[in-house]
């Protein structure tokens, strides 16, 4: 199983509540990824965002930064909104990051939960479902082949077009991000593409069904069950002792779910979600390494995955306690579940 790092490139904010500048947490995010990379971390996602609260909208500039810094680590979008790009220019995008990289790049394509993007671009909302499903069977055509002949609803046709540069081997990685859709799921297996899903409230246990589904669809549309990848991305943090990294890290996690519970009606945030989050049965990795630990090997048995993301600068952590969770993840918590594993697997 593939253990990384997912960001968003959340700002950090002063105490009444200002975002601090956009650059500093820039600079910030390449010497995270390059601490990721020295420690032996799989991979880096970051997402995509058009809101004053995150410092990332192109994911692209982030990760061609990050491939100069570093020299295994896999670099990918967390996710790039499909249904407001342009399918031709992604894949063109990270393409060039693949070849920069010597061969480390991917895309992960979600239809995305966050709508900024949709008036940035000339979107129309109403097409939420045709643009993400029309844009990702292009993608994946483009991924497929160098010349395309193509024809859609809502982008201009392609005939025998040239789309260059082409990535490392000529092939991209390309997931698919799942909130809990079966339509979602059912896409992804009829592409044969891998799936991770983002578990970020409840009980994961309840996203058992979508798993087997997933499963299911994937054997009906004939792939090799061997090349079957699923994965998921859950909200983490880290420290040394489990109730004072919770106590430190909550100010700064219920002040982000507030600021995008605000435009969706929200409640304000409290402490017991957090710890029922927190809990054996919940959805928050937010503790020492050794529960860390005991709740990705829950994960990995309740689903089988071959790919665990921790999402760790939600409400923008400072830098210094990013780097220590980094550290942490890297040298303490993926050791010991990867040897877990591999006992399992003797």
């Amino acid at each position: 199983m593939e253990l990384g790092i997912g960001m968003f490139g959340d700002n950090h904010f002063t105490p009444d509540g200002k975002a601090l500048p956009t650059g500093q947490r820039l600079q910030e995010l390449l010497e995270e990824v390059k601490l990721m990379d020295e420690i032996g971390v799989d991979f880096f996602g970051i997402g995509e965002h058009h809101r004053p609260d995150y410092a990332v909208s192109v994911p692209e500039i982030i990760l061609a930064a990050a491939a100069s810094v570093t020299k295994r680590i896999k670099l990918g979008s967390g996710v790039t909104v499909l249904s407001s790009a342009d399918p031709v220019r992604v894949y063109q995008q990270f393409a060039t990051i693949d070849l920069l990289s010597g061969g480390r790049a991917e895309i992960c394509a979600g239809r995305g939960s966050f709508i900024e993007s949709f008036p940035v671009y000339g979107y129309d909302l109403k097409d939420y479902e045709t643009l993400f499903e029309e844009k990702l069977d292009l993608l994946v055509k483009i991924n497929q082949q160098e010349r395309i002949t193509w024809k859609g609803k809502l982008r201009p046709a392609l005939n025998n077009q040239l789309i260059l540069p082409r990535a490392t081997n000529n092939h991209l990685p390309i997931w698919v991000a799942v909130g809990g859709t079966p339509e979602s799921v059912v896409r992804a297996a009829r592409l044969g593409l891998p799936v991770i899903f983002a578990i970020i409230g409840g009980n994961p246990k309840h996203f058992q069904p979508l798993f087997q589904y997933y499963r299911e669809a994937w054997q009906h549309f004939g792939h090799d069950p061997a090349k079957l990848q699923v994965g998921v991305h859950m909200h983490a943090f880290f420290g040394k002792n489990s109730q004072q990294v919770a106590d430190a890290y909550y100010p700064h996690y219920a002040a982000q779910m507030n600021r995008v519970g605000a435009d969706r009606g929200w409640a304000p945030y409290q402490r017991n979600q957090f710890e029922a989050g927190r809990s054996s049965n919940g959805h928050l990795l937010i503790s020492d390494a050794q529960e860390a630990i005991d709740k990705i090997l829950q994960m990995q048995e309740l689903f089988g995955l071959t790919r665990f993301s921790a999402h760790m600068d939600v409400g923008g952590p400072s830098h210094l306690a990013l780097m220590q969770s980094i550290e942490i993840f890297g040298t303490e918590i993926m050791p010991a579940v990867k040897a877990a594993l591999h006992t399992a697997a003797v």
